[in-house]
């Protein structure tokens, strides 16, 4: 196993928003939509008006629009650390006419425990292997879970070879932008393995969330929380 090489945990450079923002990422975007909708209709739940879902590392806010435009009646809050990401995210959901009190975004970083009431979804996409630091994900969890929580995080998955990036580099990004081509084979080498996942989530406490291998490239982690939004367990005042 080739060893984990970090990468800058923030996509800000003007020529990166462009190229993300510009990249066609729909089918995949739709990908993670259909699993919410499928983790709902397996476990007998829906979101309720109102609710809030709360996309993390939202960089420029695909997958938040598509959560405002596929549940209308909740609330959406795309957060990113990259002011660039947000400004885009921003413009985009001005072109596309969705109420801000539908869909706001937050510069931010993690951990981020931004929320007045607790989220019923907390979703990431291709985040979490930009953090030196992994349990800056895994310890908003809780602080921002209502009752009954769904989270979902996709993220890639190293290789164990060098010549296994080349390979992935060459079918999946080899007509992209060099921007893409580029931080497409840094993103590899910082991604982290289902195994140290699965560390991660025993350090934080969250060890009951699955964790999956996806096609070639990607990993999974889902399953449903109780939060410290819940009511249930709220410190006493």
């Amino acid at each position: 196993m080739i060893p984990r090489t970090p990468e800058p945990e923030l996509m800000n450079e003007p020529q990166q928003v462009q190229a993300y923002a510009a990249a066609d990422f729909e089918s995949s975007d739709q990908a993670l939509v259909e699993c919410i909708d499928q983790l709902l209709f397996d476990s007998g739940r829906r979101f309720a008006p109102g609710d809030c879902l709360v996309d993390l590392g939202c960089g420029p806010g695909n997958i938040s629009e598509r959560l405002a435009r596929h549940w209308p009646t909740c609330a959406v809050v795309g957060v990113d650390a990259a002011s660039q990401m947000i400004e885009t995210a921003e413009s985009s959901r001005r072109r596309a006419g969705i109420a801000r009190e539908r869909l706001r975004y937050v510069v931010a970083p993690l951990p981020w425990h931004g929320l007045n009431s607790g989220a019923a979804l907390i979703v990431s996409n291709s985040l979490l292997h930009h953090l030196h630091d992994p349990q800056k994900l895994w310890s908003c969890l809780r602080p921002l879970a209502g009752n009954h929580c769904l989270v979902l995080h996709r993220d890639l998955r190293r290789p164990s070879t060098l010549m296994a990036v080349d390979q992935l580099c060459d079918r999946y990004v080899a007509d992209a932008p060099e921007v893409l081509q580029r931080d497409y084979r840094a993103s590899l080498q910082a991604a982290f393995t289902v195994e140290e996942v699965k560390a991660q989530l025993r350090d934080a406490q969250l060890d009951h969330l699955q964790v999956r291998e996806l096609e070639d490239r990607y990993l999974e982690i889902s399953g449903w929380i109780t939060g410290c939004q819940s009511g249930l367990d709220q410190p006493s005042a």
